[in-house]
């Protein structure tokens, strides 16, 4: 896979009080943006833990807080069914 950068860059007039909350305003953006590109799909969530260099443990309670599952919410109740069903079936067959 090709790697793909995206810079996003604005000017604020700031004063000197509000500079020394500039590189936590920053982390808040990179981790909006990260946590968007999961929340559609775009990344796992072991690569947003990467590119947040956090933990999964870190990354799913950042998850929490935005509101975003940790489980794939296309799924259909019938989908789920069926994989549950065939879980099931291959625990409960001895190994042969």
């Amino acid at each position: 896979m090709a790697k793909t950068e995206l810079e996003v860059r604005f000017t604020l007039p700031l004063d000197e009080v509000l500079l020394k909350h500039k590189v936590d305003a920053g982390h808040k953006v990179e981790e909006a943006f990260v946590l968007e590109l999961l929340h559609q799909g775009d990344i796992s969530a072991g690569r947003a833990a990467r590119l947040l260099n956090i933990s999964r443990w870190d990354l799913s309670e950042l998850m929490y807080e935005a509101g975003i599952s940790a489980f794939d919410d296309s799924l259909t109740a019938e989908t789920l069914d069926a994989e549950v069903k065939s879980a099931l079936k291959d625990f409960d067959e001895p190994n042969l």
